[in-house]
């Protein structure tokens, strides 16, 4: 099997596993709550249970991204993650007690840190100028997954909405009770378990692009893409350059070979790493301020949309259920947007446009629905007005700083780097219900400290702006001649 043959089924891997962690948020989160009340639960545990799989999650990226950078493998690694999804997914479809399923969220959020390693493979593997079109189709394969399962929502007479398959089980198997509670931890498991045949069978961990010597030569034709194709006195010589230019191309993405596997015995990437050299760096706490805030501010609406439907719309399980699907819809055709728009715009253009996107939907929040006046269409109007542009915002920033975080920080460090950023997400996805869950009745506050933190950022980015590229390339100039 080529190399090209083994990178598109390896990226089509990786799609599936984010599509299944989508779809996992989707059937667990509906009855997480219902289950707990059960099993006699405190309210105070369904902010728990949905902590703890970012809780562990954001500890587990890391370590499996360290890992992923010493062995500069990533397949042991999913396997081995995959493990903690499948005993917490099984964890949770048992249910014994309200601590045996809070004890499952925390091991399945461990699972959860492998998206660390892969991100960090998928850095190595890709061009620089195409890795945010590959960023964003891997964040919609996620979206998907939360689509896909927000439709299979329906209105119970008994209570809150369940899963349309799901909520139909009834029945034993064994000693375990299989109802529209305990299913959805079952059903996962299963889907995992066949994920795990589906890395077995079609993921491969390819070598980076930088053992090829292809991608050496490449680079440099592309350093030179500025000077004149054709000389004026001699016409020919350039034009067998610029075609030898397009065969190399075509290599890198067909029939390829690297001409020195990866080796753990390799020199170690982190012999003379420091975390406050990589970290502190102006550009590198520009973008991960700029992950925190994003994700908090996103995390904090989803909290607060919810209420406020109830509130001024009375919306039920139903009415919510089809609003999450259009949004669902909206950040798919967003992260395809972005996709095509990074061919032609630099990622901090993109990132640019993001941020502006969500000030002004955050200004536009805070001025029509923070006190909505009006009849109920108004409202309406206006609601999803500041919805829409909330969620037109997310591709842009998410793809685009994930893109320009993998370009400024050290490749061969990148596993353990990507770690660090999905902690820092990972930490505001924590924060950013428990700011907006006591504030949902007074939303000036809770927009303005939103807005707040938007122009902090949109400062940062200004005054950094000239630093949100990549660096030049001279490790592979270095790397061949010290092989030669």
């Amino acid at each position: 099997m080529d190399y090209r043959r083994k990178r598109e089924l390896s990226f089509l891997t990786i799609g599936l596993l984010f599509f299944l962690s989508g779809v996992e948020y989707a059937v667990i989160l509906p009855t997480i709550w219902k289950y707990l009340q059960i099993l006699d639960a405190p309210a105070y545990f369904l902010g728990l249970g949905l902590s703890a799989f970012s809780f562990t999650g954001l500890l587990s990226g890391p370590l499996f991204g360290r890992w992923s950078d010493k062995t500069r493998t990533t397949k042991t690694i999913i396997l081995f993650s995959n493990v903690f999804e499948i005993v917490g997914n099984f964890m949770y479809f048992m249910g014994y007690s309200k601590w045996l399923l809070l004890s499952s969220r925390l091991v399945a959020g461990i699972g959860a840190g492998a998206g660390s390693s892969i991100f960090g493979f998928l850095t190595r593997t890709t061009l620089p100028d195409e890795r945010a079109q590959i960023f964003a189709a891997v964040m919609a394969c996620r979206q998907a997954g939360l689509l896909i399962g927000k439709p299979l929502l329906i209105l119970s007479k008994q209570g809150p909405a369940f899963n349309i398959f799901l909520r139909l089980c009834d029945f034993s198997l064994g000693p375990f009770i299989v109802n529209k509670y305990t299913s959805p931890g079952l059903f996962m498991c299963g889907m995992w378990l066949l994920l795990q045949c589906v890395v077995v069978l079609l993921y491969h961990d390819i070598p980076p692009l930088d053992t090829l010597p292809e991608h050496v030569a490449l680079q440099q034709v592309r350093d030179q893409e500025e000077e004149p194709l054709i000389d004026p006195e001699d016409g020919g010589t350039d034009t067998r350059n610029l075609v030898h230019s397009e065969q190399l191309e075509t290599r890198l993405s067909g029939d390829i070979e690297p001409t020195r596997p990866p080796s753990p015995e390799q020199d170690d990437p982190f012999e003379n790493f420091s975390a406050s050299r990589e970290f502190l760096r102006e550009e590198v706490v520009v973008l991960l301020t700029a992950q925190f805030i994003t994700l908090f501010n996103q995390t904090a609406l989803e909290t607060m949309v919810t209420p406020l439907t109830q509130r001024y719309f009375g919306f039920g399980e139903l009415g919510n259920s089809v609003m999450y699907s259009l949004c669902g819809v909206e950040v798919i055709v967003g992260f395809f947007l972005v996709r095509w728009l990074s061919r032609v715009l630099e990622d901090r253009a993109v990132l640019a446009v993001g941020l502006l996107i969500c000030c002004g939907a955050c200004v536009w929040c805070i001025i029509f629905l923070a006190s909505p006046q009006g009849g109920f269409a108004v409202e309406l109007t206006e609601f999803i007005i500041g919805v829409f542009l909330q969620l037109l915002g997310l591709p842009f920033v998410a793809v685009s700083q994930v893109s320009l975080f993998s370009k400024v920080t050290a490749e061969k460090t990148q596993g353990f780097s990507q770690g660090v950023r999905r902690s820092v997400g990972g930490l505001a996805t924590i924060l950013g219900p428990l700011w907006a869950g006591g504030l949902t009745g007074n939303l000036y506050v809770m927009l303005g400290m939103m807005l707040l933190l938007l122009i902090l950022i949109m400062i940062m980015m200004v005054l950094s702006y000239e630093k949100l590229v990549e660096p030049p390339v001279v490790q592979h100039a270095d790397s061949s001649e010290s092989g030669g």
